[in-house]
């Protein structure tokens, strides 16, 4: 895979793109990880990439002309162009997934009160956010699109399950993990998991994914269809969280007395 980032500030990526597993992939060839300065092709003889809005209205606005310019310089007939944006799409693992399989990504981040919205209809394929909250640019959401694709290429990770198992993947938050000293501070690893019976663990783990999913983003488990061991625990983990509201009501009350 190659990924393409347009940016103002290519340096913010310098120790990222040479680190952790970023840097291992890198290494290893399976990706390839450049970083664009939108301001080399700036025609401006000081290299201004921004001007006032049309219409007025606070801030400044990258023009059109050096992103066009910084795109074609990269893009090939495979390439998928995405704009880092507070107005698209929310990230998602699902996206993360489809990202993964494509050849060439070109990633634009924005700065300022953002870009001209011709490059925005007539160049960008996709529009991403990774969440309702604004930052300065989009290096840092950039980063994460990054990382969050590139463990997901072929031989990046040591073991396959190390990302299947993880938060989002599967759609559910990820079961509880524990590691030694078997106790610390008085606190014990759950009894299940030190008893070698892996398919004990693997449905405990399933029902615990399924536990926090339900307390934390009851959105996530709506979302997706659940088999028959998954919907009869869920129902199991609704009882019980109905039977704990009722004895939380019922002792409140009592204490009001």
């Amino acid at each position: 895979m190659r990924i393409d980032i347009l940016t103002l500030f290519p340096e913010m990526f310098s120790d990222f793109i040479d680190t952790s597993i970023i840097g291992r992939a890198v290494n290893n060839n399976i990706v390839t990880i450049n970083c664009i300065n939108i301001r080399d092709f700036s025609k401006d003889k000081h290299k201004r990439v921004d001007d006032y809005p049309f219409g007025g209205g606070a801030g400044m606005v990258m023009s059109p002309e050096p992103i066009y310019d910084a795109i074609n310089s990269v893009k090939s007939k495979d390439s998928k162009i995405i704009y880092l944006t507070p107005k698209g799409r929310t990230y998602s693992q699902e996206i993360a997934n489809d990202l993964s399989l494509k050849e060439h990504i070109i990633l634009l981040c924005g700065h300022y009160e953002g870009i001209d919205n011709r490059v925005i209809e007539n160049y960008i394929d996709d529009e991403i956010s990774i969440g309702d909250y604004v930052l300065t640019g989009g290096e840092i959401a950039a980063m994460a699109v990054v990382d969050s694709v590139v463990r997901l290429l072929p031989g990046v990770l040591n073991n396959h399950e190390s990302y299947m198992d993880e938060s989002h993947f599967n759609g559910l938050l990820e079961y509880p993990q524990y590691t030694r000293p078997r106790i610390f501070n008085g606190m014990e690893v759950p009894e299940i998991l030190l008893s070698g019976h892996h398919e004990k663990i693997n449905k405990w783990r399933k029902y615990q994914s399924l536990k926090i999913t339900y307390e934390r983003r009851p959105d996530l488990i709506e979302a997706r269809s659940l088999d028959k061991e998954q919907q009869k625990m869920l129902k199991d983990i609704a009882e019980k969280a109905m039977d704990k509201s009722v004895a939380d009501n019922e002792a409140e009350n009592k204490n009001k007395l």
